[in-house]
């Protein structure tokens, strides 16, 4: 992306919460904008897993949600909402091995509980805000070198 032009975009993906067959895709096609924009590796490289472990969060526990991804010259920040059960203990759920899946999505591979955690050390910046019953905010920023 060329930052002295002062480009920005938005971009917006909606998830369908037991969609497995179709996890993934938003994420994919974030990644591939990016490569077209030129973005470094690294950063495509981070700004991927985070936004997989997201949409997969979506899919294994929210009814539905979206992706949100805003590119501007220096940053890109990615908001995923859903709207599904919450997190009760947000700083429980940010612990490594922490899960709340169900055995069905075990089974599937899914819900080993490093979903939130992977995101946070992705992100350069990460916020989680979260109603019980009604669903989570998480909101993701990547600094562009």
């Amino acid at each position: 992306m060329n930052e002295a032009n002062g480009s920005k975009m938005h971009l917006e993906f909606p998830v369908q919460g037991g969609n497995f067959s179709g996890a993934g895709g938003a994420s994919s096609s974030i990644k591939n904008v990016l490569k077209q924009l030129g973005i470094a590796y690294d950063t495509i490289k981070r700004v991927a897993i985070a936004s997989y472990e997201s949409e997969i969060n979506i899919v294994a526990y929210a009814t539905r949600g979206e992706l949100l991804v805003d590119i501007e010259p220096g940053e890109i920040a990615i908001t995923a909402v859903d709207i599904g059960p919450g997190i009760p203990d947000i700083e429980k759920a940010l612990q490594e091995g922490y899960s709340t899946a169900t055995p069905l999505i075990r089974e599937m591979g899914f819900g080993a509980g490093l979903g939130l955690s992977n995101m946070q050390k992705a992100a350069d910046d990460m916020v989680i805000e979260s109603v019980v019953g009604e669903g989570t905010t998480v909101k993701m920023k990547f600094r562009l070198s």
